[in-house]
This record gives structure tokens, sequence and C-alpha cells, in this order.
């Protein structure tokens, strides 16, 4: 069976993803297994500057699920590129540097910055406060979306996959305007806002008060999402949230994705990356399935 993927121009070997965030940089799990075994490697979100993150506490159990505030800790771009591009570059993995920024300018410095570098893709998180704009999420807005996509395009010809937030009312036009901007991808679906409260204490068990919702339990809602984007766009989309088994991926490919993502199974079974390929290829075996790209956006809605 052929499991290769062409997103956005780079060819991956198969279509399994680890989502930004959750495994960093690959260098805990090349102990458990070679990371080339996957597509690619979504790496730690990076903003222009280093960042703390927020503080304690800022991960919380859920039903079917895990609540986040973890705030984008890390390291910069001067050391993701000095110290932790090297380690990935020239492996046998896609590599995609997720990024973000506090203002549009600093999306368009990054963007410049990763211009002739390692990086295969660059994948574009929209979910972050625009400082500048009162702190409302760049990809809560067309217009502020495609303003950052549109200056990201002029200053690189690297692929540009934009991560779409699943916290606004329409996200097939949040998609369509970014395609428009320039976009060559989109992924969905970044995490749902949610909550929990400590009732004995009565606060939010989140230091920053709410967080975002991943797991299984956003599982379908995510891939309605996928569905709906991956029919009002013609570039590429790779879907995530909740996959944590291979049927899982299978529906999104279906659904209408052409890779998938996989995140928060990682933190209960960092092996799950490697089950889902497996269950994949038997399944692609057990229906006769030799390409990839047989079964891509061949759901029958009734």
């Amino acid at each position: 069976m052929n499991l290769s993927v062409n997103l956005a121009g780079v060819t991956l070997k198969n279509p399994v993803i680890t989502a930004s965030g959750c495994c960093g940089y690959g260098r805990e799990y090349d102990k458990l297994y070679p990371m080339e075994k996957l597509g690619g490697i979504s790496a730690k979100g990076t903003t222009l500057e280093e960042r703390m993150g927020n503080p304690p506490c800022r991960v919380a159990e859920t039903p079917a699920g895990m609540l986040n505030s973890v705030g984008l800790q890390n390291p910069g771009l001067d050391a993701f590129l000095s110290r932790e591009l090297p380690h990935l570059a020239g492996r046998d993995i896609a590599v995609i540097a997720n990024v973000a920024g506090a203002t549009v300018e600093e999306y368009w410095e990054i963007a410049r910055r990763l211009e002739g570098t390692a990086v295969d893709i660059i994948e574009v998180n929209i979910s972050c406060p625009n400082v500048k704009e009162g702190g409302a999420a760049f990809g809560t807005s067309c217009q502020v979306a495609s303003q950052v996509v549109a200056g990201m395009r002029a200053r690189t010809q690297k692929p540009l996959m934009v991560k779409l937030s699943p916290n606004v009312t329409d996200i097939t036009a949040i998609a369509r305007s970014v395609e428009d901007a320039g976009a060559d991808a989109v992924s969905l679906i970044n995490t749902l806002l949610g909550m929990r409260i400590d009732i004995r204490t009565r606060r939010p068990v989140l230091h920053n008060n709410v967080g975002g919702l991943s797991g299984p339990a956003v599982f379908p809602v995510a891939l309605r999402m996928v569905w709906q984007v991956a029919r009002a766009v013609k570039i590429p989309v790779v879907g995530m949230g909740g996959i944590s088994k291979w049927q899982d991926a299978v529906e999104m490919l279906l659904a209408g994705a052409q890779a998938v993502q996989i995140g928060a199974a990682l933190f209960s079974d960092p092996y799950t990356p490697l089950r889902v390929l497996e269950g994949m290829e038997a399944w692609m075996a057990e229906n006769g399935v030799k390409e990839l790209g047989e079964i891509v956006g061949t759901v029958r809605p009734w």
C-alpha cells in the first residue's frame, strides 16, 4: 500500500504527524522509537521571543480529555533555529514549524527569518490573542487572519499551513479567507475553550481560568469541521482533534483530510502514532485500498 501524502508540495511518507506542543521537538520520543517512522512532526509552538508560559496550574483532566493553558512556553525563535532545528533537519521526516505571535508584525518577522532554513512547512497558529486588538484571537476575524497570512506569504516561499480555531461562528469563512490570502493548506481543529472549577475552593482549576480542551471528547466536533472545511476550500486539509485510534484517522481521511495530527493521545500512550499507522495499513489491505488518496473525501452524506 502507498501511504505517502503530498502536503502543499511536501512529500510525507505517511499521513501521521505529531501535533504541536505534544511531543516537544521529538528528543524524548527518540528514546522510544525513531521519529522517522512518522510522516511529520509539528514542533512546539515558537514565538519571536522566549516565553515562560502561564503560571500553574495549567493542565487539568476532564472526562475523555484534558484542559491546558500552558501559554505557549517556548525558548524563542533564536533557540529553535540554533538548537532544535539542527536536531530535526536532515532526517527522513517532514519538519513543521508551528509559529505564533502577539502582533501581526511578529508573525511576519518569523516568516522572514524561517525563509532559507531547513523547515519544510510553516504552521501558522492564529488562535493566539492579538495584543493590539484587545486580546481577540487572530483566527476569529477573516480580515485579521487574512492580514497575517498575506504578510507571511510576502516574506516566505515556504508552504504556509494555517491552524484554525474552532471557537468561531463559521470556520469555513476563516478557511476561505486564509486560502484567498495565500495559504497552501489548513490544519484543524485547535482546542475548544473549556473550564473546570474546584468545588472546595470555588476557584477555577486552571490559573488562567479557562483553557483549551483536547482529547477524544472533541473528536466529533473536529470531524464535523474538517468535513465542512474540506468542502469549502481547494487547498489540502490536515485533520486533528481527539484522534486516539486508527479508526479515528480513517474517519478524518474519509471526511476530506489528506493527513492527520495526533496530540493529546500521546500523553496517555506515546506509541499511538505507530498504532494508528499499523491499523490504517491493515484496514487498507482488508478493503483493497492501494493508494491513500483513493479514500480522501469519499464519505457519502445522506
